[in-house]
């Protein structure tokens, strides 16, 4: 009887304790854990600073009730354009694993400057909901394809990038000061260096964008060549005004080999010559705004509401629109181009998706616009979620040349990867030739 009745009563305590358990680890967490958390999730739609000052401190849940996405189901073959994987069997895209207890989102890829077959893979460590903290990491490792797998060889390391102190995040931003750690990550190959862009604690504004010589954090044989410049973490600058929360510039270069920040692509693009202290010149873009409103106007996606903004998402390459192989292949200023990918973010039905778009422009002053995707790439093995109208959430953070020795000017014929995060989760990539992903483009000249 007393056993019994000792069962009876578990059915009832143990829930409760279960409860009670979780009620107490939500408010260990201290406020500030749990705002810059939420910031992290571009998913869910909780906040998105899209680098545009208006939207600083602004959520898609303040804005409005999200709204129905009445443009799905999709057609994929006539809304975008489908790239399909190199490698795969199947043609879809590959999965990131990183062999250890912590998964990494957000990825870049680069070749191993020795190794054959390897290649060095950063990401965003995935923090789970019961490790909510202000604390951000970058993951670190060498990689190589285990079937349709890209597979760290050995548990990542953790980048050792030295934290920021700020303090100028004000009223609804104040949260930021807290963070401590890299956000956002991009591993970029530039002509002859490997660079890691990402945000931090800022001294001008309230998070900005640091650029650090990559081989400095890793280990690097041949540091004596190449560019010499931002062996320490370096704030950059840029032309007034500055936004409240600065995301996703990323660097180019022109012949000359001087390099260039890339600040924003809507509604109007903003660059500017950087120099060895992270100090920029006038913004440029001026020389190019009247042609390059025209390209932007017939290429890229009308935004319909507040659910809706297009930013900057991944580095830059530069590529000569000719065969490698093909002897009469020269580059030069008529063929030869910077590229990018942009995205075009909607939060329709509690559900953030991306859809990814190209961008070329002159790789020589003024540098115009030349060219933009007609559709937004499909990378294959995304699935429409049609219980849901929604689709996969896929992330585009890094492009990169997959053979190794080929840095950042590369040709039609050759092979590039595109990495991307995946619901905020878990690593993906694809890698595709330049000549298909090129294949769909709608140049500026017939704006």
């Amino acid at each position: 009887m007393f056993g019994r009745d000792m069962r009876r009563s578990l059915l009832y305590v143990v829930p409760a304790l279960i409860i009670l358990c979780a009620i107490i680890s939500t408010y260990r967490l201290s406020p500030d854990e749990i705002r810059i958390n939420r910031w992290m999730q571009p998913a869910d739609g909780k906040a998105d600073f899209s680098q545009g000052k208006a939207n600083a401190g602004s959520t898609h849940e303040e804005a409005e009730v999200p709204l129905s996405n009445k443009s799905v189901p999709l057609d994929i073959q006539t809304s975008h354009q489908e790239i399909f994987s190199t490698s795969t069997s199947d043609g879809k895209y590959f999965s990131i694993d990183f062999a250890g207890k912590h998964n990494g989102m957000n990825p870049n890829i680069i070749p191993h400057p020795t190794l054959e077959n390897t290649w060095i893979v950063a990401a965003q460590m995935v923090r789970g909901e019961a490790e909510q903290t202000v604390h951000f990491t970058e993951l670190v490792c060498n990689a190589a394809f285990q079937g349709n797998v890209l597979r760290c060889l050995q548990p990542p390391n953790v980048l050792p990038v030295v934290p920021t102190k700020g303090g100028k995040c004000e009223g609804d931003l104040a949260y930021f000061s807290s963070n401590i750690g890299p956000h956002d990550a991009r591993v970029v190959y530039g002509p002859d260096t490997p660079y890691i862009i990402y945000g931090s604690n800022s001294q001008f504004t309230c998070f900005g964008q640091f650029i650090q010589d990559f081989r400095e954090l890793v280990d690097w044989r041949g540091k004596e060549a190449g560019s010499q410049i931002f062996l320490e973490g370096t704030e950059m600058q840029r032309p007034l005004p500055w936004n409240a929360i600065e995301k996703n510039w990323f660097p180019f270069w022109d012949p000359f080999g001087n390099m260039y920040i890339h600040y924003d692509v809507s509604p109007k693009r903003a660059f500017a010559q950087i120099s060895a202290d992270g100090t920029v010149g006038l913004d440029l873009s001026i020389g190019t705004e009247a042609e390059d409103a025209k390209c932007i106007a017939k290429y890229y996606p009308p935004i319909l509401n507040s659910l809706e903004s297009i930013h900057q998402a991944s580095n830059s390459l530069k590529i000569t629109m000719c065969k490698r192989t093909d002897a009469i292949c020269i580059a030069n200023e008529s063929n030869t181009f910077i590229f990018t990918i942009w995205q075009h973010k909607t939060f329709y039905n509690f559900h953030g998706v991306y859809e990814p778009y190209l961008m070329l422009f002159q790789e020589h002053a003024p540098f115009a616009m030349h060219a933009v995707s007609k559709k937004p790439l499909w990378i294959h093995g995304r699935q429409q979620q049609h219980d849901k109208d929604t689709s996969d959430m896929f992330y585009v953070t890094s492009i990169a040349w997959k053979r190794p020795g080929v840095t950042y000017h590369g040709y039609l014929d050759d092979e590039l990867f595109i990495g991307f995060g995946i619901e905020d989760r878990e690593s993906g990539a694809i890698d595709v030739t330049a000549e298909e992903l090129m294949s769909g483009l709608g140049l500026c000249t017939e704006a």
